[in-house]
């Protein structure tokens, strides 16, 4: 008998195999509370459980989701959302009798007063900084008032800091609630053993349907492991015991990948590929108040962003993923970007900018010192030894991410290696990085440029509602930015997930967000 009952839970679990969708966070997750969404792990995981006001599709559109519409009024400073009536918070015994109840605008006061509550400590607090004021009009009507109009608000509030929370399990709970999380989402918490196994089911009583009407989600459950490291995930996922994997390490990108960046055969016949545009410049930043001869020179910060092949680098060191940032520093994937308006690889031109700058200083033998974390060290070896061919000597310093980090805020580091991903898309993200109120360690501005016409137009466009007027006005700040080369952008980072043939309805999209609830396997 008991080796008949072994025998058929074998059978089941086999049988229902294809409504679970398995995979590694090698990066471990520290809370399934939306507050503290700061890290990527935890972002897929409480996209799950937790919806917000609104939320973005794979074209970087903002759409509707527990708010069916809204009206921008009051000169584009006042928002009014209308909400859904058929929203309910997964099941919990503090709800009452009926163990759930329906969501309203009072859940998003309170979860947005709880955002910034200084208590709480959210690292999310900021999204609402340009608020005023919000509150709950009526059960169905929450409405928010910005200090002054900012084009991207929407977008900010798609992210998962700005999820619903229901107060009577929040103080119920208190900190335990990020391990003991109820949200809307398409699926509700089940188990977590911290550090091996993550397991969502689904939520039953969700209220979005697919296209034909066809409730969402398909999946019975998410199951998460926590291997460590990303070598044991991917013999997991060869071993067809996990269904994806994203990004390419680099201890196993030449066992999947060609040089050119194409699915090797024996891969081929059971995995799928799925590459697109994600939302992260790579690039070398200069200390643009430095007394140094070679970061203040003009014609030596140019001849380092032409001094070097970005092709070359990309299909040596990342089997062609990624895009060679030959535009400026918005990346490819958002409004306002622009191929044209950066710099290409040119040897000769690269030789004769260092040669102008001996015959003007007088210094025969010109170094530059390039800091950066050993993850990256291969890209500044390749960039030192293509930079010695034009005269320049670049010595590179390896220091732990943290230490670069902090020397890069307080402006201690004259020449390093930094990435951008954006926290919201829209190109007033990345544009932040050089408006000259935003100097680190106060702002995101650890290059120190400053240029009275970019912050002129940087304004401007925060009042501009025409989405093609303000791209334009992106375009011509990137450009003004790359006039002056405080920066030597690498590469535009490329979404890269593979998955196992069975599964389909895995989306992309350029803020590598995790969407499982249109997924089916097999």
């Amino acid at each position: 008998m008991a080796l008949l009952a072994m025998s058929c839970n074998s059978k089941s679990k086999i049988k229902n195999d294809h409504l679970v969708f398995k995979y590694n966070e090698h990066k471990n997750i520290g809370s399934l509370d939306p507050a503290f969404s700061k890290d990527i792990a935890d972002i897929w995981a409480t996209h799950q459980l937790f919806n917000g006001l609104v939320q973005m599709d794979d074209q970087l559109q903002v759409k509707p989701c527990i708010a069916k519409k809204w009206t921008i009024t009051d000169s584009a400073k006042t928002y009014t959302f209308l909400l859904r009536d058929d929203v309910f918070f997964h099941k919990h015994k503090n709800f009452g009798k009926d163990s759930t109840r329906n969501t309203t605008a009072s859940d998003f006061e309170y979860s947005f007063n709880r955002l910034k509550d200084k208590k709480i400590a959210s690292p999310g607090s900021w999204v609402l900084n340009k608020v005023e004021d919000f509150s709950a009009i009526n059960d169905s009507t929450f409405q928010i008032k910005l200090k002054q109009p900012f084009p991207a608000f929407l977008g900010l509030l798609t992210m998962k800091y700005c999820s619903v929370v229901p107060k009577e399990i929040v103080e119920h709970y208190g900190n335990d609630f990020r391990s003991h999380p109820i949200g809307t989402g398409p699926f509700k918490f089940k188990r977590w053993e911290e550090n091996l196994k993550l397991v969502f089911r689904r939520n039953n009583h969700y209220f979005e349907t697919d296209t034909q009407g066809q409730q969402l989600p398909y999946l019975e459950a998410i199951a998460i492991t926590f291997l460590p490291d990303k070598q044991s995930e991917f013999l997991q996922f060869a071993q067809g015991n996990i269904d994806f994997v994203s990004g390419l390490d680099g201890s196993y990108k030449d066992e999947i990948l060609t040089a050119e960046g194409q699915l090797r055969n024996n891969y081929a016949e059971n995995v799928n590929m799925i590459r697109g545009p994600y939302l992260n410049t790579e690039y070398l930043g200069f200390f643009m108040e430095t007394n140094l001869e070679t970061i203040k020179s003009l014609k030596l910060r140019k001849a380092i962003n032409v001094g070097f092949d970005r092709n070359k680098m990309m299909t040596y060191l990342r089997n062609g993923i990624g895009i060679p940032a030959n535009g400026g520093f918005i990346p490819k994937g958002l409004p306002g970007y622009d191929a044209a308006i950066g710099f290409s690889y040119q040897p000769e031109l690269a030789k004769q900018l260092v040669a102008e700058f001996k015959e003007e200083t007088g210094i025969e033998n010109p170094e530059i010192t390039l800091t950066t974390t050993s993850n990256y060290l291969s890209f500044c070896e390749f960039i030192q030894r293509e930079l010695q061919k034009t005269g320049l000597i670049v010595n590179v310093d390896v220091i732990p991410p943290s230490s670069l980090k902090d020397a890069k805020a307080s402006g201690q580091l004259d020449f390093f290696r930094a990435s951008w991903i954006a926290d919201y898309p829209d190109a007033e993200n990345y544009l932040s990085l050089y408006y000259s109120k935003n100097f680190a360690p106060n702002g995101p501005n650890y290059t120190h440029f400053k240029n009275v016409e970019f912050d002129n137009m940087y304004e401007a466009a925060y009042i501009e509602t025409n989405s093609k007027i303000r791209a334009k006005l992106y375009t011509k700040m990137d450009s003004l930015i790359m006039d002056s080369a405080p920066i030597v952008p690498l590469f535009y980072d490329e979404v890269v997930r593979f998955t196992r043939k069975n599964v389909t309805g895995l989306g992309i999209n350029a803020t590598n967000l995790l969407e499982l609830k249109s997924v089916k396997k097999q």
